[in-house]
């Protein structure tokens, strides 16, 4: 029997439903490649501050941020010229508060830098990127144990700011209540008086905390007097040159 046109058509059409059917299965077996994740650096901190601190044992980085959640430095490496930061979150179980304040952390300094010289500092981690170049301070012996323990201050890369370095319980740091320029190259530091039920653990631990000035005369060979609280006029050098 002879076939209709119609038919004929019919089968032309189921055929190519057949043929599509298989090109899209063939198609579909081919994995399809994911998109690739883009993530950018985060910008660079142009509020990175530095300072030598403890004779040049020590450098503190000044960073904005939450003042109960400051963050802590991994051991500290020379490469390619400038020495490496990692910074980590700090050993606390609180919650962070939400304010933004200049917080120093404590770097300790390898034994190969010369504070003498200028040091790139690059500071990376919990999404943060910095870079600073430290000035070099002439004078500063690391090697130095008459030194330990003692109070000591630095220049920060930012105009009118230093780090104080204090040691003592870590449970119990001082608290600075005024800061003033009381000569041409002197600062005066005054701290506050601690509570007489104040219960501090009896470790001893380096305690750091920037402040800033305004009013002197000089920017170099500067002295702070530290007084009040457990310190009695206790004079130490400003190392380096204020901004």
């Amino acid at each position: 029997m002879a076939r209709s046109p119609l038919a004929a058509l019919g089968a032309v059409l189921f055929a190519g439903l057949l043929l599509a059917g298989c090109a899209s299965q063939t198609g579909d077996a081919t994995p399809t490649e994911p998109a690739e994740e883009t993530t950018s650096a985060p910008d660079l901190d142009p509020d990175l501050g530095a300072a030598w601190l403890d004779n040049g044992r020590m450098i503190g980085l000044v960073t904005l941020g939450s003042s109960t959640c400051i963050p802590q430095a991994e051991e500290a490496v020379v490469k390619d010229g400038a020495l490496q930061v990692t910074l980590v979150e700090p050993d606390a179980d609180e919650p962070c508060t939400a304010d933004l304040v200049p917080r120093v952390t404590l770097v300790g300094v390898p034994a190969d830098v010369d504070p003498a010289q200028n040091l790139p500092i690059v500071v990376t981690g919990l999404d943060y990127r910095g870079e600073v170049e430290l000035a070099g301070v002439e004078g500063l012996t690391p090697g130095d144990a008459g030194t330990d323990y003692l109070p000591s201050a630095g220049w920060a890369t930012v105009q009118g700011q230093f780090v104080v370095l204090t040691w003592g319980s870590s449970s119990c740091a001082p608290v600075i209540s005024d800061v003033a320029a009381t000569g041409p190259a002197e600062v005066t530091v005054t701290y506050e008086t601690p509570p007489a039920d104040q219960v501090c653990t009896m470790d001893m631990a380096p305690r750091a905390v920037v402040t800033a000035v305004n009013g002197l005369e000089e920017n170099s060979g500067v002295e702070a007097i530290l007084t009040g609280g457990e310190f009695d006029n206790v004079r130490i050098p400003i190392y380096g040159v204020n901004a």
